[in-house]
């Protein structure tokens, strides 16, 4: 793997002309970077690299800054005076989005810092080992987990502290292993919490899921003699009754398209493990509807289930790469028309928010009035689940808290309870 300096001192950075590779420098001191070798030589176009969606995906680029960012960091005259302009900035990129603090139980009079449980049913857990990825995305909505803020960063290395909170925690059905990336441990470090799994008193926890860029970043992972034993490990775990997915995150389909990677796909669904796919709809990458249809495609012909497709989180270089939600619905609805029913299992436009994962399911005109239709496909308040709602057309807005909820009965004669409660609990901040 290359981090800024050893990719500097590469044959790689000559691909860069000057002006990139300056800006390059400037902003890998703000935005985290680290990229793997397979990526640069299997991935890249490198003869069109500006306009490469896979570069784009790795490298920052001089627009992921507002210009007043740039003049902040220009104007500089000092170490320290840059260091204290890096903190403002990442600062001002709203490193801990949609309430992810709010998460982390608080259990037996301590926090559990490397926990999130904000659903009922799942844990979410961060292995301290696999808190870095075989590559960084530009857009990634975790990206302050890899630079030096003086913030909570999810992690622990307690096996034992989270074999005892499952153990007390019997509604937990789920736990993911996410990061970070996992996929980035040792089999040793990794089969320290897979064992667990083991103990007689987490029987309830059936499902185990793992968050991972590692088949489109670094798929020897799961190639080789350490990847064999490591996915015997799962199969081991899947013939105890439980059920193991592989939750891989795909952003285009160049990444699926290497021998390595299919040979990686066949290893894993071997293994007895279904792999779903996910992904956030990101302007620069795959803001095109032909982009997932294309993807989708090839996932279920490679024996994968398409998940979801996220809305791109309001952190980082938002502005950047975002795609407001009336736009990323026509994305959607576009790919699904051209695609069959066994692609249909894909959910989008998806908002993890704060509340929960809003689903932007589609568009209504009532009086005149245009509507977003909204559903929680979760929720921490689980009365809301599956509820529909509603909030004001916006062409513009591009994240949960840019909408106006409304109450259906406010266009109409119609009471709608559900609406109401929405609007009590969940009206976003203005």
């Amino acid at each position: 793997m290359l981090n800024v300096k050893s990719f500097l001192r590469s044959p790689y950075s000559t691909r860069l002309n000057h002006q990139d590779l300056e800006d390059f420098k400037k902003l890998t001191k703000i935005f985290p970077f680290k990229v793997s070798k397979y990526v640069l030589d299997e991935l890249i176009d490198w003869s069109a690299y500006r306009d490469d969606p896979i570069f784009r995906l790795v490298f920052p680029v001089r627009e992921m800054l507002e210009e007043r960012h740039w003049e902040l960091l220009n104007s500089a005259n000092s170490p320290e005076e840059e260091r204290e302009v890096i903190k403002r900035i990442r600062y001002d990129l709203n490193p801990h989005p949609s309430g992810q603090q709010k998460n982390i139980p608080r259990w037996r009079g301590r926090e559990l810092g490397g926990l999130q449980h904000k659903y009922r049913e799942t844990v979410l857990f961060f292995p301290a080992q696999g808190q870095t990825c075989h590559t960084y995305c530009t857009y990634c909505f975790r990206w302050a987990q890899f630079v030096n803020l003086d913030e909570h960063k999810f992690r622990s290395k307690d096996a034992a502290l989270l074999r005892d909170y499952l153990a007390a925690h019997t509604e937990v059905s789920d736990l993911l292993f996410t990061g970070g990336d996992p996929m980035h441990m040792s089999n040793k470090h990794f089969f320290e919490y897979l064992d667990i799994l083991m103990d007689p008193e987490l029987e309830h926890v059936q499902n185990i899921r793992i968050g991972t860029k590692a088949l489109a970043y670094y798929p020897m992972r799961f190639l080789g003699a350490e990847g064999e034993i490591f996915l015997q490990k799962l199969k081991s775990l899947r013939e105890s009754g439980r059920h193991i997915a592989l939750m891989a995150h795909f952003s285009h389909p160049r990444e699926l398209q290497t021998a390595t990677v299919r040979q990686a796909v066949e290893a894993i669904r071997q293994a007895g493990v279904t792999i779903r796919t996910q992904s956030p709809l990101v302007r620069p990458v795959n803001a095109n509807a032909d982009v997932w249809a294309d993807m989708w495609r090839e996932q279920v012909k490679m024996d994968m289930i398409p998940y979801y497709m996220f809305v791109e989180r309001d952190t980082g270089a938002h502005g950047y790469f975002s795609v407001p939600l009336a736009e990323a619905l026509e994305i959607y609805n576009k790919a699904m028309a051209s695609v069959s029913g066994l692609i249909k299992t894909v959910r989008g436009p998806s908002m993890s928010a704060d509340p929960g994962k809003v689903l932007v399911d589609g568009l209504i005109e009532v009086g005149g009035k245009k509507l977003f239709v909204l559903k929680f496909i979760q929720a921490r308040n689980r009365d809301e689940i599956n509820k529909i709602f509603f909030a004001e057309y916006d062409p513009r807005a591009t994240w949960w808290d840019e909408l106006k909820l409304i109450d259906f009965d406010a266009v109409t004669e119609r009471t709608f309870q559900p609406a109401k409660r929405m609007r009590r609990h969940f009206l976003p901040r203005h």
